[in-house]
């Protein structure tokens, strides 16, 4: 959905999903991918570790479908949940030494000293974010899409003019927030919430026209969570992605980049997105 300051978006976004899962490392992140595999190994990567032993992965409380499922980051279940079990893999983890903890969105991107070796949670790379953090290449390529209820006149009526006319409303530190802001320039000053239940709760009972978020999240938050809601449409790339989060100058982002690279080239994260986010993605093209 989600995830951004306000500043500009880097790398680009893949037409499809085939593309998603086998393109090059994106620009915009800080390790490079040409490593050794045996500087690579779970043994040598062990000081670089926030726990010895494990991988400790963040995210923020709840999560959500498609990104995760049953609001358990645990289960492999879920886009995020099981790239994640997929990078462990790579980097000689089993599944019981992936331990999760939490990480509230706008905390996991402040500077300073982390409790996790990675976060993952729709969090966009920007400049912005990148001076005080570091992030790994891409692991999906982001569009934005527009939400609002059935029958009101964003439904049919979103041309660009269309647009600046309506009351948008969104999370606190997004992207979508962000887009809305320098794409559709609405004339109302956007509403800001906390939280993402609070957009959802905004916009059913009519205080905002819609809300704008990541495709996926757009589609299951239309399809099965806001009643008589739908997915107006998708907008243009602006070359956006989710990379994983680090704190600044983590060596462990060289490896991690390798093993998405790997998981690029061996067509693992083409058949996740397959697997979690296809069916989300056949959605109509509107202009902000």
């Amino acid at each position: 959905m989600r995830r951004m300051a306000l500043a500009a978006v880097a790398a680009a976004t893949a037409a499809g999903l085939a593309a998603c899962g086998s393109g090059t490392a994106s620009s915009g992140s800080s390790g490079g991918t040409n490593v050794s595999a045996a500087s690579c190994s779970n043994g040598s990567i062990q000081h670089e570790l926030y726990a010895k032993g494990a991988l400790t992965v963040a995210t923020d409380k709840p999560v959500y479908p498609p990104w995760f499922e049953n609001n358990n980051p645990a289960n492999g279940k879920g886009y995020e949940s099981a790239v994640t079990y997929a990078i462990a893999r790579q980097l000689g983890f089993k599944p019981a030494q992936v331990h999760w903890a939490y990480e509230p969105f706008n905390a996991s991107y402040a500077p300073g000293p982390k409790k996790f070796d990675f976060d993952i949670n729709e969090v966009s790379y920007t400049p912005q974010r990148a001076t005080a953090v570091t992030f790994s290449d891409s692991y999906y390529d982001v569009q934005q899409a527009l939400v609002a209820l059935k029958g009101t006149p964003i439904v049919t009526r979103h041309t660009p003019a269309d647009l600046k006319n309506y009351v948008f409303g969104d999370q606190i530190g997004t992207t979508s927030l962000a887009f809305i802001t320098s794409q559709i320039q609405p004339t109302h000053q956007p509403k800001v919430f906390q939280t993402l239940n609070d957009v959802k709760q905004a916009l059913q009972t009519h205080q905002i026209a819609a809300l704008v978020t990541d495709t996926p999240t757009a589609q299951y938050i239309s399809s099965s969570e806001i009643p008589h809601s739908v997915m107006a449409g998708q907008f243009p790339s602006t070359g956006e992605h989710y990379g994983l989060l680090f704190h600044l100058g983590n060596p462990l982002v060289t490896c991690v980049n390798k093993a998405i690279s790997t998981l690029k080239t061996n067509g693992t994260l083409a058949a996740l997105q397959k697997k979690y986010l296809q069916i989300y993605l056949s959605v109509p093209a509107i202009k902000p």
